[in-house]
């Protein structure tokens, strides 16, 4: 079976963001979220799936977000430690080709060492957005 989905795991603006940006980019995307409230900040363009439920929950990767059809999984939870649980979910028991985990703490990041995981960490992202338009200013 061929992987074409992306499941975005975890719909803060983090999220949300990705999940528009990629069914904009025409993906197929599933994003899953414990509350239905955190879907109203998918922009009103998202053309993916919502599934409330516990990304946690094998059952619901399996049977709600067809975790077997992932081709990427970006997880972007509020919690290091469930990311980390689901990242190793995902790399160790289903085989997700691409996966993509945030994480608040840089210290985390040695946790997926030696796997396919690739780290986001928002505050390094948000660092390095700021010294780049720093020194587009100097310039």
């Amino acid at each position: 079976m061929k992987r074409t989905k992306s499941i975005v795991i975890g719909s803060g603006r983090l999220g949300a963001s990705i999940a528009a940006m990629l069914s904009d980019q025409g993906k197929d995307v599933i994003i899953v979220d414990k509350e239905q409230a955190s879907f109203r900040k998918l922009n009103e363009t998202f053309s993916g799936y919502d599934v409330i439920g516990d990304a946690t929950d094998m059952s619901v990767l399996e049977n709600e977000a067809s975790i077997h059809e992932a081709d990427e999984v970006i997880i972007t939870t509020d919690s290091d430690n469930v990311n980390l649980f689901i990242a190793h979910l995902c790399y160790y028991m289903y085989h997700v080709p691409h996966i993509y985990v945030r994480f608040t703490d840089n210290d985390k990041g040695v946790l997926v060492e030696k796997t396919n995981i690739q780290t986001i960490f928002p505050f390094v992202l948000s660092i390095d957005d700021f010294n780049e338009k720093r020194e587009k200013v100097k310039k």
